[in-house]
């Protein structure tokens, strides 16, 4: 429905008049007065509904709107309220908007308008609320908008402005919300911002604003929400905002400022809810002080410079999200995580990351006290020692869980298996001795396990078949014996699947033909043997295998033909002379003694007779000493579930 006021009386442009008692927004003459003659029709936009997108009332709803629309052309410029948000309008803005003088509100929210805001939206003294949100208006703010004195909503966001904020802007001494981001603004936040005392909300994150973030802002005493993530900001963050006793959102996420956190954070900012300074180059400790800031829901410090201990956190009630992962935090000692028996108080955290820091000492029992909520754990990347919490199996809504690349001793419990919304859990470069356990089959929605370069011993559990969500298991670098399961090795949603550096023996299953999706394989340095099954050849998306250090014998699957290192292995019969065996370097074939023809770079022996080949099936590596391209990280696979970024 698309509504305007029309001399204190709400006005449906498709219905006419009605709500007789609606209060009055603007003084001016009354309805009998006005002459609609057609000296006093405007054209208001030049715009019209989107044909791109066909609504389910069909021509009716067209005919509704351009209805609508025409009515505009219609009103008289006594129109106080203008809504015309969510009417798949395209086209411009037209400058005849500028003779709309009593217009107090102008809701132009989620259409497809173009072009420029037209500077004649200057001349509307009277205008209070301008917004614009989610259009696709392009060229500048421009400066004379100023001349809009009694504005106190200007929202511009998720637009293509460009240009810079213009300092006239400063002249708005009314205005309460300035929302202009996601655009393509440049230049720097102009210091008269800061003469709006008035201002509560200035939002302008994903932009390309540079330059320091002026300390004048320290005057707008009434400034709630400061969110500027993700732009070019340098210097030094001003201390002066760090007074505004009314902020309850600053997040400036993603931008290269500097300095410190002052010691009476906490204090000076008691109503605090959201502190984003991810990925920037903060330094100093972390105040013992924050735990003051009750209200806040949001500690995202990830991503600096920041050392020392982290203060006990007990007063933090609220506390949802709690980012320190890559920073300098802990000192190695065994108290590092002392703080973690504070956050038992946190009843709704759900995200606790603390990665790729110092922290040392040993994970208590108290992490199984943790929130009911808590979705993602992430510790990778310290120094933390000690047996594997018993108590994990109490976190029932993990969704993440992430330790690799620590010092972590004792066996996985079995009542891991209670994790069943588990997603990613990754324990790879650590000390976990013991068995796989069978219970692991309950975490039907796991997606990514990662129990490589552990001491793990004993067999696989075929029961990981049950697993059939599966696209990474690294399971590597460990002492696993026995055979690969067939039930394992057709989990058909695997992507990657490291299994090398184990004592796993007997035949490399037929069944891993099932694994249609599989990219990079790695099964190198076992005792397998036997011949490689042919069906290998089904996995037709495969570009990345390692079978070196087996005792494969046999003629190659006339399927696999793309191998660059053949080495020590027992294979016979004809290499081929195209693709990558054109080029020496890139292959090695050493250690084959039955293997023959090729190029004579490679020096094997002539074929006495026609012997099976093998054609090409995709780019296959199977090196140890040449691994130009390694399986990839797992970390590839958590990083953007485990260290989310606050805008």
């Amino acid at each position: 429905m698309v509504e305007t006021f029309i001399d204190g009386k709400e006005f449906d442009t498709s219905r006419g008049l009605k709500g007789e008692g609606i209060k009055e927004l603007e003084t001016g003459p009354s309805r009998e007065s006005i002459e609609w003659t057609e000296n006093d029709r405007i054209v208001a936009f030049e715009a019209k509904p989107s044909e791109a997108r066909p609504s389910r009332h069909g021509a009716r709803r067209e005919r509704d709107r351009s209805s609508s629309l025409a009515r505009i052309q219609g009103w008289n410029n006594q129109a106080t309220v203008l809504r015309l948000e969510h009417q798949e309008l395209i086209g411009s803005v037209s400058p005849h908007v500028g003779n709309l003088s009593f217009l107090r509100e102008l809701w132009l929210r989620n259409n497809s308008l173009s072009y420029i805001i037209p500077p004649e939206l200057g001349r509307l003294r009277r205008l209070r609320i301008l917004t614009m949100v989610n259009n696709s208006i392009t060229g500048e703010i421009p400066s004379n908008i100023s001349g809009c004195s009694n504005l106190v909503a200007l929202e511009l966001s998720g637009n293509r402005l460009a240009g810079i904020i213009p300092m006239a802007l400063g002249s708005l001494t009314k205005l309460e919300r300035l929302l202009i981001e996601r655009n393509n603004i440049t230049g720097g936040l102009p210091s008269t911002l800061g003469n709006i005392s008035s201002l509560t909300n200035l939002t302008a994150y994903s932009n390309r604003i540079i330059g320091n973030i002026p300390d004048t802002l320290g005057g707008c005493k009434k400034l709630e929400v400061l969110r500027l993530a993700a732009n070019k900001l340098v210097s030094t963050f001003p201390f002066s905002i760090y007074n505004l006793s009314s902020m309850t959102q600053l997040v400036v996420t993603s931008n290269q400022i500097e300095g410190s956190l002052p010691s009476d954070i906490g204090i000076t900012l008691p109503k605090l809810q959201r502190l984003g300074l991810i990925d920037n180059l903060f330094t100093g400790y972390i105040p013992i002080s924050v735990s003051n800031a009750t209200k806040l829901h949001l500690l995202s410090l990830g991503g600096n410079r920041f050392k020392g201990k982290v203060p006990p956190l007990e007063k933090l009630r609220d506390l949802e999200t709690l980012h320190l992962y890559q920073n300098l935090l802990g000192t190695g000692e065994v108290d590092d995580l002392s703080f973690l028996n504070s956050l038992t108080n946190a009843s709704k955290l759900r995200t606790l990351s603390l990665s790729n820091n110092n922290f040392g000492g040993v994970l208590t029992e108290s992490i199984s006290n943790f929130s009911a909520y808590l979705s993602k754990l992430a510790l990778y990347g310290n120094n933390i020692g000690g047996s594997f919490p018993t108590g994990i199996g109490n976190l029932i809504n993990l969704q993440v869980l992430s330790m690799y690349n620590n010092h972590l001793s004792g066996n996985i419990p079995a009542n891991i298996g209670k994790l069943q919304e588990l997603y990613v859990l990754d324990l790879r470069g650590n000390n976990i001795y013991g068995e796989i356990p069978s219970s692991l089959a309950n975490l039907t929605l796991l997606n990514q396990l990662g129990l490589s370069e552990n001491n793990l011993q004993s067999s696989i559990p075929s029961s990981l078949g049950k697993c059939q969500l599966l696209q990474a298991l690294f399971i590597g670098q460990n002492n696993l014996s026995g055979i690969i399961p067939k039930e394992v090795i057709s989990i058909s949603s695997l992507l990657y699947l490291d299994l090398s550096y184990n004592n796993l023996a007997g035949t490399l299953p037929v069944e891993v033909g099932n694994l249609k999706n599989l990219e990079g394989f790695d099964a190198s340095q076992n005792k397998l043997s036997n011949d490689i099954p042919s069906t290998l050849g089904s996995c037709v998306t495969l570009r990345l295998l390692y079978l070196d250090g087996n005792k494969f014998w046999g003629y190659l699957p006339a399927t696999l033909s793309n191998l660059r290192d053949l080495s020590f292995n027992d294979f016979e019969g004809a290499v081929p002379e195209r693709g990558v065996f054109k080029n020496a370097t890139a292959i090695s074939v050493g250690g084959n003694n039955k293997l023959c023809g090729g190029i004579a770079e490679l020096q094997l022996r002539s074929c006495n007779s026609r012997r099976k080949g093998f054609s090409l099936i995709g780019k296959l590596i199977l090196s140890e000493d040449n691994r130009s391209t390694p399986l990839p990280d797992f970390r590839k696979f958590i990083s953007a579930i485990v260290l989310p970024k606050s805008a």
